[in-house]
């Protein structure tokens, strides 16, 4: 009885050991084919930690990935990590659209949440990072994208693309139809309001009245208003690592909320300077008044126009002008 034991025992331990031996790598043709097949269901591909040996560390490969590391969870305080991988789903999708049948660029996403075993491989701190894992060779510097420079826009994810692959992506964007149903409120609102003052359109002739409006649409325009419509960017920027707190981004391809908010500000400070200086000239009364005034709008016009240029200069790196603030 303890002979058939034993002999059972070790026949089961030879099945087992033929069974682990026998598993094999897939092949690049099986590789390939299954990316094709993610590829065919949605853009980007989630990696767990088998997928990520499988597609991206273990060779061969002929193809290159672009993997996003993120952490997309509620209770992860990382208010940047939605916005950037909504960009970066609109980059694979555009490609996706563009070329379906390429077989050399990959898109793939790793979720704190789902693998943080391959932060831990990675030595990987902090979120998001965007990381280009080429078909030969390994990662360079350039490999990663430097979000605080660059921005996290679709475009100049695209634009990082293009530099390590050659593969120009063209962004397709989503139709957003929320603007034109605001607009078609609002017109509808103005016509309401000008149908039950149909017998008192005196106000329409208020030239200070349109004067102000088509200050605040300037204003509106010139700070990128527009530009949070259509990318919707965070209203503010948390360092990670440092948690300070970023009110104007560092890129010139990237702002934030709070940031358009400070522009139109400071140009209607400036704006308001300009106008006062104007009054004291052509206006009547107390001459001493007058030169306070003058002196007032002088004073904001330098003071706001200088802070204007040190927003300018914290966005462009190497812009070489200044006026009372660096």
């Amino acid at each position: 009885m303890a002979a058939m034991r034993t002999t059972t025992v070790l026949l089961l331990l030879a099945v087992f050991i033929h069974d682990v031996g026998g598993q094999k790598a897939l092949s690049l043709d099986e590789k390939v084919r299954n990316l094709q097949e993610s590829l065919y269901k949605k853009p980007v591909m989630n990696l767990n930690m088998d997928r990520w040996k499988t597609y991206v560390r273990t060779a061969p490969r002929n193809y290159s990935m672009i993997v996003m590391f993120t952490a997309l969870s509620a209770g992860v305080n990382c208010p940047i990590c939605r916005p950037a991988y909504d960009e970066f789903h609109i980059v694979a999708n555009s490609f996706r659209y563009a070329y379906p049948e390429l077989k050399s660029l990959y898109f793939a996403l790793v979720d704190y949440e789902e693998a943080s075993n391959i932060f831990q491989q990675m030595n990987l701190n902090t979120a998001p990072v965007l990381y280009h894992f080429p078909a030969k060779g390994g990662r360079k510097k350039s490999d990663q994208m430097d979000f605080q420079r660059h921005g996290i826009d679709a475009e100049a994810i695209a634009k990082f693309v293009q530099d390590r692959t050659d593969v120009q992506v063209r962004v397709l964007r989503p139709p957003n139809y929320a603007a034109p149903a605001v607009v078609i409120l609002l017109a509808m609102l103005v016509l309401g309001l000008l149908y039950m003052r149909r017998n008192n359109l005196e106000f329409l002739y208020n030239r200070t009245s349109w004067g102000l409006i088509c200050l605040c649409i300037v204003f509106a325009f010139m700070s990128g208003q527009m530009w949070n419509h259509i990318r919707g960017p965070p209203f503010v920027m948390t360092n990670p690592k440092t948690r300070e707190t970023t009110f104007v981004h560092s890129s010139s391809q990237f702002q934030l909320v709070s940031e358009t908010y400070l522009v139109a500000v400071l140009y209607a400070a400036v704006t308001a300077g300009v106008i006062l200086m104007n009054d004291a000239v052509d206006g009547k009364g107390d001459p001493s008044k007058r030169r306070i005034m003058a002196f007032v709008g002088l004073g904001m016009v330098v003071i706001f126009f200088s802070l204007l240029l040190s927003v300018f200069r914290s966005k462009y790196q190497g812009y070489p002008y200044s006026f009372l603030f660096h």
